[in-house]
C-alpha cells in the first residue's frame, strides 16, 4: 500500500472521528439544554403555585446536580421567609384583635359607670373610684403594647450598668408582700448575704421580675406558693421564680414567650393577662445580654429562670 493511500485512509479516519466528536457534543448539548428546560419549567411551576416542592432532575452531570442543589437552597429560604411572614402576619392580626378587645371591655365599663353616675349622683365617689381603676387598666395595657412594639422594633435604648441584684429582688418581693399575704401564699426566698452584681439596667430588671412574679401569682395561684432563689457560677447569675400551680405543658414550652400566649384559663379575666408580659420580659432579658429559661412539671413545679451576666465587685 502506497504512502498516499495510507494518508488518504488516515484522513478519512480523522474526519470520521471529528464527525463523531461533533455529533456527541451536539447530543450532549441538546441533552443539557433539555435538562435545563426541565429545570426551568419545574421552577416556574413551583413559583407560580407557591407550593412546597423542590426541583427534581435525573442526571449524572455534576454541574447540573450542583445547580439544582443551589436552586433548592434558595427555594427553601424563600419558603421559610414566606412561612415566617404568614406567621408574623397572623400574630400581628391576632395581637391587634385581642388588644382591641381588651381595650374595648374596660372602656365599655367606664362608659356604663359614667352613665350610672349621671343617674345616681349619691354614688358618685364610689363609681368614680371604679372608673379610675378601669382607666388605669387601659393605660397599663396601652403601656405594655407600646413597650413591646418599641422593643421589637429596636427603638429602645437600654443603658447597661452594674446592678445589685440582691437589692433588686428584695424590692420586688416587697412590692407583692400585701398581695401574697392576702392570697395566703407560702413564700420561700433565698437571696445570698454576699452582694452579687450583674450586667443590667435597674428599670429593665424591675420590669422583668415584676412580670415573672405577677405571672406566677396569676397562673400558679392553685399551688399557693412562690419561690425566689438566686444562685450563680463564674459567668452568670440565675434568678429562679417558682410556683407550684398548674404549670405549662411541654407542647406549649416553646411558644410561652410568643406574643399573646395565654393559658387555657384565658376566659377567666381574674387570672388572665394580655399575653404580653412574658414576651416583654424575654425581650428585655435578651437586650441585657441574658435570657429567660422555662422548666415546668405541671401541678408540681414551674420555674422561670432569668440568666444574667455576672460582674465582679
Amino acid at each position: 500500500m502506497s504512502s498516499s493511500t495510507i494518508i488518504f485512509f488516515l484522513s478519512i479516519c480523522i474526519v470520521i472521528l471529528v464527525i463523531i466528536v461533533l455529533y456527541q457534543q451536539f447530543i450532549f448539548r441538546k441533552g443539557i439544554q433539555k435538562k435545563l428546560m426541565e429545570i426551568s419549567n419545574n421552577l416556574i411551576d413551583i413559583l407560580d403555585t407557591n407550593n412546597e416542592k423542590k426541583v427534581m432532575i435525573f442526571t449524572d452531570n455534576k454541574v447540573l446536580i450542583d445547580l439544582v442543589s443551589q436552586i433548592n437552597r434558595l427555594l427553601e429560604d424563600c419558603q421559610k421567609i414566606r412561612v415566617d411572614f404568614r406567621r408574623s402576619e397572623i400574630s400581628s392580626k391576632k395581637m391587634l384583635s385581642n388588644i382591641s378587645h381588651d381595650i374595648k371591655t374596660p372602656m365599655t365599663v367606664i362608659l356604663g359607670y359614667l352613665e350610672i353616675i349621671q343617674l345616681n349622683t349619691h354614688e358618685e365617689n364610689k363609681m368614680l373610684t371604679k372608673v379610675e381603676h378601669k382607666a388605669q387598666k387601659v393605660m397599663d395595657l396601652i403601656n405594655q403594647f407600646f413597650t413591646l412594639a418599641k422593643l421589637e422594633s429596636g427603638d429602645t435604648d437600654i443603658e447597661l450598668s452594674k446592678v445589685n441584684i440582691n437589692e433588686c429582688c428584695r424590692e420586688n418581693i416587697l412590692d407583692f408582700y400585701d398581695l401574697l399575704t392576702q392570697k395566703n401564699f407560702q413564700v420561700d426566698i433565698e437571696i445570698p448575704e454576699e452582694i452579687i452584681f450583674v450586667q443590667g439596667n435597674k428599670d429593665a430588671l424591675q420590669r422583668i421580675l415584676f412580670n415573672l412574679i405577677s405571672n406566677a401569682i396569676k397562673y400558679g395561684s392553685d399551688g399557693k406558693y412562690l419561690g425566689i432563689f438566686i444562685h450563680s457560677d463564674k459567668k452568670y447569675v440565675y434568678i429562679d421564680v417558682t410556683d407550684k400551680g398548674k404549670g405549662i405543658e411541654k407542647a406549649f414550652a416553646k411558644t410561652v414567650f410568643e406574643r399573646l400566649f395565654t393559658m387555657e384559663d384565658s376566659r377567666n379575666r381574674d387570672i388572665q393577662g394580655n399575653g404580653l408580659g412574658l414576651t416583654i420580659a424575654k425581650n428585655l432579658a435578651i437586650q441585657l445580654g441574658g435570657d429567660i429559661i422555662l422548666d415546668s412539671e405541671p401541678n408540681i413545679r414551674t420555674t422561670f429562670t432569668v440568666k444574667l451576666r455576672k460582674l465582679s465587685y
